[in-house]
């Protein structure tokens, strides 16, 4: 049986993750250049194939998947929307993305921290998720 922490931990990263998705959903088509269109698919699968082994994760422990928070989707809908008004999209989109990136990162670690006992394979995916955002954000840094 998984302990507390390691039930909250695993909500935490499954939260992140389908904010990344969302968010990578919300600007994929506003897009002019290809290579970066690439990138965002690219790690919008990779976010989805995580976010389904969290899932699996979930539903093997008996629990229920968590959201984002409505007030973060919400704010990351305004954010993008106000930003995409001045044009030049794809910096925009590059920049707002590496934000995203950044502050999951910090999420992620700070949720791995307040959760110690968690089990360390879960430990495991929240470190895949962060290596994930990595790799997003170093990959946008031309766009930016």
């Amino acid at each position: 049986m998984p302990t507390e922490d390691t039930i909250k931990l695993l909500k935490e990263c499954d939260a992140g993750c389908k904010m990344g998705i969302d968010s990578i959903n919300q600007v994929i088509d506003k897009t002019d250049n290809k290579k970066l269109y690439s990138i965002l698919e690219k790690y919008l699968k990779d976010h989805k194939k995580l976010q389904n082994k969290i899932s699996d994760k979930l539903k093997e422990f008996g629990d229920s998947e968590k959201q984002p928070s409505s007030i973060a989707k919400t704010m990351s809908y305004l954010k993008i929307n106000f930003k995409l008004i001045k044009g030049e999209h794809d910096k925009e989109i590059a920049d707002l993305m590496t934000d995203g990136c950044n502050m999951g990162i910090k999420s992620i670690h700070r949720y791995i921290n307040q959760y110690p006992a968690a089990l360390e394979s879960i430990k495991s995916l929240c470190n895949d998720l962060s290596e994930l955002e990595e790799n997003f954000a170093k990959d946008l840094r031309v766009y930016l």
